[in-house]
């Protein structure tokens, strides 16, 4: 069982936990997620790390109420317990990975778009905490949907904040936001990372494309069951399939395929749709979902 130590309700449909599971907390590394499961029956759900504390053994999640499963965890109040909370699960974000020298001499970018923002935030601080300061741009319908402002604001280089109805910071998308800093303020950037809904990260892989500036984009919006069973979160990466859960969740966003991978998450969600990727994907499917009968092989 796994306690909740700490609650924040950063908006009506969006909540914050501290969860006290150590050893997931004494591994795990930005970029990687966990799955939790309220009780025996509950659905197995994948959640972005979006910090963690080693030293009081705590995982911190952000999680938007979108279906059942979601909205019964923001039910929960802090001393109750999940059954589960496994990971760390996928790959540790590049930063953490690569030579930390190498990294110091980049000029880096992030963008988070709306829930985004959360896994946004530990590669940002981890960052800071090795001498690196990022630009971060933050982007939200409105003022009431922007997460973790005054955290990112300590250890962010600058930060930019949006609106798409302009009730707050900026006025316009992000996307229009890179255009500024490179075109109007001449900011150079040698990479940028884009989190955030698909369309978003879409987008801003086409602005980013026009400025010849790598971006990083985090798959995890596609995934569903988080071990590479399911096959929902299978997408094409250059001529190659890859499953976000278990290959990224993070990946090159200029070879990804975007409109695949949106058509397929449109898909999957209906029975008849799950059958017709079956039959279009063949052996390269991956059963093991209980849905499409892959897991009867």
């Amino acid at each position: 069982m796994y306690l909740i130590k700490r609650k924040v309700d950063l908006h009506p449909l969006i909540f914050l936990m501290d969860v006290v599971a150590p050893r997931t907390a004494k591994y795990c590394e930005p970029g990687q997620f966990v799955i939790v499961k309220i009780d025996e029956k509950g659905e197995r759900i994948p959640l972005t790390i979006c910090d963690y504390n080693r030293d009081e053994g705590t995982v911190t999640i952000v999680v938007q109420k979108i279906g059942y499963s979601t909205t019964r965890m923001g039910d929960m109040k802090e001393g109750d317990y999940f059954m589960d909370f496994v990971g760390p699960l996928g790959n540790p974000s590049e930063l953490v990975t690569d030579d930390i020298e190498e990294v110091k001499k980049k000029k880096i970018l992030f963008v988070g778009g709306g829930l985004g923002t959360a896994p946004v935030y530990p590669q940002v601080k981890w960052l800071h905490e090795h001498g690196i300061d990022a630009d971060v741009i933050i982007g939200a319908k409105n003022k009431e949907l922007v997460i973790l402002e005054e955290e990112m604001k300590k250890v962010a280089g600058n930060l930019y904040i949006t609106t798409d109805d302009g009730s707050y910071g900026r006025k316009g998308l992000v996307t229009e936001v890179i255009k500024d800093l490179v075109e109007n303020q001449g900011k150079k950037y040698d990479l940028c990372v884009s989190i955030g809904p698909m369309i978003m990260m879409k987008f801003c892989v086409l602005t980013t494309k026009n400025y010849n500036i790598p971006t990083i984009v985090s798959m995890n919006p596609i995934m569903v069951d988080g071990t590479g069973m399911c096959g929902a979160c299978r997408l094409t990466v250059g001529d190659e399939v890859k499953f976000a859960c278990i290959d990224g969740p993070e990946f090159d966003g200029f070879l990804v395929n975007f409109d695949e991978a949106m058509d397929r998450m449109r898909l999957y969600k209906t029975e008849e749709g799950r059958a017709l990727l079956k039959l279009k994907e063949g052996d390269t499917h991956h059963g093991g979902c209980g849905h499409c009968g892959g897991d009867e092989k």
